[in-house]
This record gives C-alpha cells, sequence and structure tokens, in this order.
C-alpha cells in the first residue's frame, strides 16, 4: 500500500516568515505524496483587532460569528494559503491550495449551540472526506495545501480546528493509503516537563498517555492534540509524530502508537 505523509503546520510557525520559509523548504524534500494543513490564529487575531471585531475565545478555541468566519476565510483561505502556496511553488512543488468546500473535499456538521454557541464552527466527519477527488491529485503529483475552513454542504462555510482537519483526513485516507500523521509546531515534541525545551518524551502509547494525564505532566493545548492523534491511530492511521517544525526530516520528536 502506498504510504502518504499529512502534517500539520501551527500557527506559532505560520505566523514567523523565517521559520515558515525553513519548514517549507523541508517540505518540499519530504519524497512522496503528502498533504499539508496549515494554522494562522494569531495571523487572524491581529487583524480581527485592526478591524475592530471582538476576538472571543473558549479555552483556547475560537468561537466563530459570522463576521469573524469571514474574517477568517478570508485569512484562512486567502492570505496564508495562497501565500503558502507561491512559497511552495518557488521551491518546484506542484502545490493545489484547498479549502474543505473546493472539491467537496471535506464536508463538516455545524457545531450544536449547546452547552456553548461556538458559532459557525464545524466538526468533521472522516467518513464523509471526499477520498477520491484526493486520491485524484495525489496521483497527478499535486501537493493539496488545505487551511482549516470545511462546508456544511447546504451553501456555509465553517471554521474547523485544524489539528482535528489534519487527524480527520489521515483517517480518512488511510482506507486507501499507509498513512503518517505528523504535527509541526515550535517545540521539540511533546514534554515532560513544560518548562524544560530538552524533557522530551519520546514515546507514548495509549496506556502511557493515561498515566500522564493523571499525573498532570500534560496539560492544555497538547491535550485535544493527543487526544486527535489517538483518535486517528485507533481508525487506522498507522503512526503519528509530534515534532519542532525545523525537525521535518530528522529523527527528533515524539512517536505515538496504540
Amino acid at each position: 500500500m502506498k504510504k502518504v505523509k499529512i502534517v500539520k503546520i501551527g500557527g506559532n510557525i505560520v505566523d514567523k516568515p523565517e521559520a515558515l520559509e525553513r519548514f517549507l523548504k523541508n517540505f518540499h524534500k519530504m519524497e512522496g505524496p503528502k498533504i499539508l494543513i496549515h494554522g494562522g490564529g494569531a495571523i487572524a487575531s491581529k487583524l480581527s483587532k485592526d478591524l475592530g471585531i471582538e476576538v472571543k475565545m473558549h479555552n483556547g478555541r475560537r468561537i466563530t460569528d459570522f463576521e469573524t468566519l469571514k474574517l477568517v476565510t478570508m485569512v484562512y483561505a486567502g492570505l496564508i494559503n495562497k501565500q503558502i502556496v507561491a512559497a511552495l511553488q518557488q521551491n518546484g512543488c506542484m502545490a493545489v491550495g484547498l479549502s474543505g468546500a473546493d472539491g467537496n473535499s471535506v464536508p463538516a456538521t455545524r457545531r450544536a449551540a449547546n452547552p456553548i454557541d461556538w458559532g459557525f464552527v464545524g466538526d468533521v466527519e472522516p467518513e464523509k472526506i471526499n477520498v477520491g477527488f484526493l486520491k485524484t491529485l495525489l496521483e497527478a503529483g499535486c501537493t493539496p495545501v488545505f487551511c482549516a475552513i470545511t462546508h456544511d454542504s447546504n451553501g456555509s462555510l465553517l471554521n474547523t480546528n485544524a489539528d482535528t482537519m489534519a487527524s480527520s483526513l489521515a483517517r480518512a485516507l488511510s482506507a486507501k493509503y499507509s498513512t503518517s500523521l505528523v504535527y509541526c509546531f515550535e517545540k521539540d515534541g511533546v514534554l515532560a516537563d513544560p518548562d524544560d525545551d530538552s524533557s522530551v518524551i519520546p514515546y507514548i502509547d495509549r496506556e502511557s498517555y493515561k498515566s500522564l494525564l493523571a499525573d498532570g505532566r500534560i496539560v492544555g493545548g497538547m491535550i485535544p492534540k493527543l487526544d486527535n492523534a489517538f483518535a486517528a491511530l485507533e481508525y487506522g492511521v498507522e503512526e503519528v509524530f509530534i515534532k519542532h517544525a525545523d525537525n521535518l526530516l530528522v529523527q527528533k520528536e515524539t512517536l505515538l502508537k496504540l
């Protein structure tokens, strides 16, 4: 079975031009079929403030009212996505910029307004992802570059968490490919001590993850990232890596397996 790598790059890298340039050069050097998913929340938040649109967050996640939806669509699917695509083309990578609405690639369902009204936030059902469309692009030698904007199949765009988008794409593609999921951000991996960048945990399985949670050694935004990772593993993804964006081509990371 052919292998596909699904790589998610965090907003803390996207927001820094030099770091993003280094990452994209390494991403281009990765051999074989691959898909890139990007965030960009800090840029969206800055522009929101510049335009006088209130930034509303809950537990680190963005509440997306209609004005915010318009803004994040312009930033994620427009500015950031096309800048990344242009940079990859400069490196010789045949990138294709996409939102979940393009090719009906990633349909989603608007999240229920109870107990929190998240607004235009979409939850992806991996079984509805248009794997045939993605397979056509990959086999044509294209590299899909996804922002985390999806659609509800009824004409409305939705804002989706980028980590979840990456996990869902990896799960869906595992029916046709051997899939690896790579989360790249500004740390070398999952840290045993959040204040010590050298305390990378090299390997985590489901049981050790439960122990780390119980001991309070994994906290904050790392919890939903790892929850997404293990959800992907349970539905056919072979392996998940969490690593620094500069180490994309280097074996320095946290490896997750069941």
